[in-house]
């Protein structure tokens, strides 16, 4: 008997809970349903159980809205390893400016002799303007003289008369098939004009060793963002190294052709 009772009153507890929660989903239709749910009755007012709360909570996380993946990406910002391509370029104009340093120093005339010299002599024959380097081998004969050869022997006077109207002050004479260049000693005012000279061609190589190192620092400043600070850093750093290297070996080029000029 007491068992049949026990029963009973499970059943009802269960039947009453089971009609609570059809009146809540029912009350909560309603208010999904009307126009403004806010506004409705007390009578329909949904109320707070944890399903709803977090369907309340799920509205207003859409309607503050959500960043989609497109927009992460648009955020992205892709990183760019620029440090080769920069150095190598500024390695490259600087390593032009120092060899432009070196052919200039080798036109000017010192008291010794030397087979660049004449390198920078343009010749006219049959009608053509050639560099000298490409018609005739020069040699040194000693530290005092020259020797020029021509490929074709025709081409001897013309040869002769470029040298002749050349600055350099020199006067070759025919031996054969070849010049004999004599190099006259440089007089004291000849000296130091060739020494200014080699002076104002030191800053104008570093003046050009500087302009490539600016440039350098353009390319990573307009980088911005996509090339890491530090990474920045260090190729700055590394860009005034080789900055400060190819200037110290323009000076000693300099300071060694202008102890050229002034030892006769």
């Amino acid at each position: 008997m007491a068992i049949s009772v026990r029963r009973a009153l499970i059943s009802s507890r269960n039947f009453s809970l089971t009609l609570r929660n059809t009146f809540h989903f029912r009350d909560f239709s309603y208010a999904a349903s009307s126009p403004n749910p806010y506004k409705s009755s007390l009578a329909h007012r949904v109320p707070d159980t944890p399903v709803i709360n977090f369907i309340r909570e799920s509205r207003r996380g859409f309607a503050k809205g959500r960043k989609s993946k497109g927009d992460d990406d648009a955020n992205t910002i892709e990183i760019v390893d620029i440090g080769p391509s920069v150095k190598a370029t500024a390695v490259s104009q600087m390593e032009a400016a120092v060899d432009a340093l070196s052919r200039e120093l080798s036109k000017l005339r010192t008291g010794r002799a030397s087979a660049g010299m004449l390198d920078h002599i343009i010749v006219e024959t049959g009608g053509i303007k050639m560099p000298l380097s490409r018609l005739a081998v020069v040699s040194v004969i000693d530290s005092k003289t020259l020797s020029v050869t021509p490929y074709d022997p025709n081409a001897l006077k013309e040869l002769e008369s470029a040298i002749v109207s050349s600055p350099l002050g020199l006067n070759p004479r025919a031996d054969g098939h070849r010049l004999i260049a004599p190099i006259p000693p440089l007089t004291k005012e000849h000296m130091q004009a060739l020494c200014k000279v080699v002076t104002k061609s030191s800053e104008d190589v570093k003046q050009s060793v500087r302009r490539a190192r600016q440039k350098a620092l353009d390319a990573v400043k307009k980088a911005g963002s996509s090339f890491p600070k530090d990474d920045a850093k260090r190729l700055e750093k590394e860009v005034d190294e080789l900055t400060k290297k190819f200037i110290k070996s323009a000076e000693d080029m300099c300071k060694a052709k202008e102890k050229e000029i002034t030892s006769g």
